[in-house]
């Protein structure tokens, strides 16, 4: 394989990075419709395979996002800790009155709530590998740069604070909370130098999000507080991440 020209590598990820940031951009600020926004997600999901072959490779694999017999397991590994996580901050959070129950959510049963959680599934997935595809897999194959570890986790951890645009404005306690984010998604993406753990701990945790407004109410009555909670379970991930055992520390 032929490493990509500098020139292509901008341009690919110019394309990339205008696709995703149109979805919030033209279809949620702009346009005011969640069917855009889903529909140009899309289609910075889809477009990625065709800008991983313009740069020299089968696909998505320019992003770590290689099919073995692993990523299965990877991606599962990543739901479980990340909803653990997220469910522990949650508890955390109402034990140190940070939340309190407000009225549940209209419940639904049967095939309406199969659908509920279902829809919740696909709708935080595309956006979780979008943003894992730009912030974190095209560095770490596609732009060919050869990264130690440390200069990995923290460059792409910037990356991510700064892919988020349209937050930028909310100030240091949001920059920090999104850094943390990035620190367990990237130590996750190096530790195993594939995509597929950093999607699922991304996937996991924004899915549980998703089902905790399902089927309860959380009212933060500490705002302040609630970027701590959430940094701290990144935190808490990052570090699980790169304790775990190699296969030849377990051998």
């Amino acid at each position: 394989m032929r490493r990509a020209s500098r020139g292509r590598l901008i341009v690919g990820f110019l394309i990339l990075f205008g696709l995703y940031q149109s979805a919030e951009g033209v279809g949620a600020l702009l346009l005011h419709s969640a069917a855009v926004q889903a529909l140009l997600m899309i289609a910075m999901v889809l477009a990625a395979w065709p800008v991983g072959r313009w740069l020299g490779y089968r696909g998505y694999d320019a992003y770590g996002l290689d099919l073995k017999a692993a990523s299965g397991r990877l991606v599962v590994a990543g739901l479980l800790l990340a909803g653990l996580a997220r469910l522990a901050a949650a508890f955390w959070g109402l034990g140190e009155g940070v939340y309190t129950l407000g009225a549940p959510p209209s419940s639904s049963i049967g095939l309406a709530l199969i659908g509920a959680i279902a829809g919740a599934a696909v709708s935080t997935f595309v956006p979780s590998i979008a943003e894992d595809i730009l912030t974190r897999g095209f560095w770490l194959k596609a732009s060919g740069v050869r990264w130690n570890g440390p200069a990995f986790i923290l460059a792409t951890s910037a990356i991510y604070v700064l892919n988020h645009l349209f937050r930028l404005g909310e100030g240091p306690l949001e920059w920090m909370r999104l850094f943390c984010f990035g620190l367990a998604y990237a130590c996750a993406a190096w530790r195993w130098r594939n995509l597929w753990a950093a999607v699922g701990l991304h996937w996991g945790w924004n899915l549980t999000n998703a089902l905790l407004d399902t089927f309860v109410t959380l009212d933060a009555i500490r705002p302040g507080a609630t970027p701590w909670l959430s940094s701290g379970a990144h935190l808490a991930m990052a570090a699980l991440v790169l304790l775990w055992p190699t296969p030849r520390a377990q051998a």
